[in-house]
């Protein structure tokens, strides 16, 4: 509890102590189980309070954006939207300047991750929106696929690459546990009966493709990253198997969507959105 006790707690709600001790019991009885407890003349969240604090904030949250939605009747307040780095960097500038233009009164905090810690964030309540791509499993989410992302396997430039087997030999460069092109890579290989040699693991694509240039290893990228960080020139790029190549790239979010969200899926929806490159974007009814 933000207040630290019962009596600061009325205060700031202008409510007498009472009322306050009151709604907290019945709370506590309503739920079957104890939300705080007493530590000297203060109060402190137990367990079972700690993980109801993500939910009512949430709905705090909600609350006061319907509240602004209804009497201005356009999204208000903060949009907490997570996303992937590639899709940070390369397909989401041109969204969130149209989206900025048409909601000014939004304010978007951006945050990335992979596919796997974005969905974490997202059932946790630390973010209202993600984009996350394929492959994924969420039934508790709903999802809209929005881009279509085309991977390439990148290798340093003259390395001989004549079929996956050679792979075997070489080292794989990726993102940690959770990026779901390092999934996608690591099924294919399973798949080949192929185990590499080793697995780096970094944290940007700068980074990974660097390596690659300097001929550590090989990785899976987006070729629209690529072309963004303007590394195509110093590394080789091969094609995969259209089935791990062709890669989509999803909006999910909880339901019932909050007006800030309704808002990006307005746009993304639209015809008029101007998402380039073009033929990369979904435009899903």
């Amino acid at each position: 509890m933000a207040e630290g006790g019962v009596v600061r707690a009325a205060a700031r709600l202008n409510r007498v102590q009472s009322n306050v001790t009151t709604r907290i019991r019945q709370l506590e009885e309503k739920l079957g189980v104890a939300l705080f407890r007493r530590e000297g003349r203060g109060l402190r969240l137990t367990a079972e309070g700690e993980k109801l604090l993500p939910y009512a904030e949430r709905l705090l949250r909600l609350a006061e954006e319907a509240t602004l939605a209804m009497r201005s009747g356009l999204p208000l307040g903060q949009f907490r939207l997570g996303a992937l780095e590639s899709t940070a960097g390369v397909r989401l500038p041109p969204l969130l300047a149209l989206y900025h233009a048409r909601f000014p009164n939004v304010t978007v905090e951006l945050s990335t991750g992979s596919t796997g810690q974005l969905l974490n964030r997202l059932l946790k309540f630390e973010i209202d929106a993600a984009f996350v791509s394929e492959p994924f499993s969420a039934p508790e989410l709903e999802a809209l696929p929005v881009f279509i992302e085309e991977l390439a396997l990148v290798a340093p430039i003259g390395a001989s690459l004549a079929d996956a087997t050679q792979l075997a030999r070489r080292t794989i460069i990726a993102f940690s546990q959770g990026c779901s092109y390092r999934r996608r890579l690591e099924e294919w290989l399973a798949a080949e009966k192929i185990s590499p040699e080793r697995v780096l693991e970094f944290a940007s694509y700068q980074a990974m493709a660097a390596c690659v240039a300097a001929g550590t290893g090989v990785a899976v990228m987006p070729r629209s990253v690529l072309r963004d960080l303007s590394a195509i020139e110093q590394v080789a790029t091969h094609d995969l198997p259209p089935h791990i190549a062709a890669n989509r790239t999803h909006l999910v979010w909880r339901a019932p969507s909050s007006p800030a969200v309704e808002a990006l899926l307005s746009l993304l929806r639209s015809e008029a959105a101007d998402v380039p490159p073009r033929p990369s974007f979904l435009a899903a009814g």
